[in-house]
């Protein structure tokens, strides 16, 4: 990374001080880059802990989903961030995406597929590999829950039918929806996604217990089966 140099934080004044600043004007006050310096506590004999983590921010346009999506060792190619440091950033922004999906709220109803896509961004937002989740709902649509049924690679995961409708008949689900995500961010379904979509339709009407659409994820949209006609 490029080199870089600035004021210490114990040059500035106290009320500047990221710690000190949130005791005196609350965690509010705080820039990204000074909540970021109190995770890694110090920075480099040459740079502060805020400008580090503000060069860190600018190599990520000030993005934080993109903060998110690097490495322990993405994070330890910035000079004075070790693996102990890189840990803290991964695990507080793990601790942010867990704490919106945490948050109390009623069993939601799926409506159309923007619901599906809101509903699993706690999941699967900013996952690099790939994970296929089963949407089981009642008679009403409403969401009785989310399942995991496989994960695997960059470029896939392995689907047993068998497997996905076990799942749905121990929960007496009255319909499901599947969702899987493309790491890669296309949107477009590949021939083993519709292959596979057809045969879950199929033992889905056998088993009347109907496949209500199919979800391809990534972080910029969706791709519905539904809506596209081809479920």
């Amino acid at each position: 990374m490029d080199s870089y140099s600035s004021i210490k934080i114990s040059q500035l004044a106290e009320e500047d001080r990221p710690r000190e600043k949130l005791l005196l004007k609350g965690k509010s006050s705080l820039t990204d880059a000074e909540l970021i310096a109190i995770l890694i506590g110090s920075g480099t004999p040459s740079v502060s802990a805020v400008d580090l983590s503000k060069h860190i921010l600018a190599a990520v346009n000030y993005d934080l989903r993109a903060l998110a999506r690097l490495s322990i060792q993405d994070l330890k190619k910035f000079k004075g961030i070790g693996e102990a440091k890189a840990i803290s950033i991964i695990a507080a922004m793990e601790l942010a995406r867990r704490r919106k999906d945490s948050e109390p709220v009623s069993k939601p109803v799926i409506t159309c597929s923007q619901d599906i896509y809101e509903l699993m961004k706690p999941e699967l937002q900013d996952e690099q590999i790939e994970h296929f989740y089963l949407i089981l709902l009642t008679r009403r649509n409403q969401v009785m829950r989310k399942h995991l049924v496989s994960q695997g690679g960059t470029a896939g995961t392995i689907v047993d039918a068998k497997i996905v409708f076990k799942i749905a008949l121990e929960y007496l689900a009255q319909s499901v929806i599947l969702i899987h995500n493309h790491p890669s961010g296309s949107l477009h379904p590949s021939d083993q996604d519709i292959k596979l979509t057809d045969r879950l339709v199929k033992v889905g009407r056998e088993l009347d217990l109907p496949v209500l659409d199919h979800l391809i994820f990534t972080d910029v949209g969706y791709f519905s089966f539904a809506d596209e006609g081809i479920l």
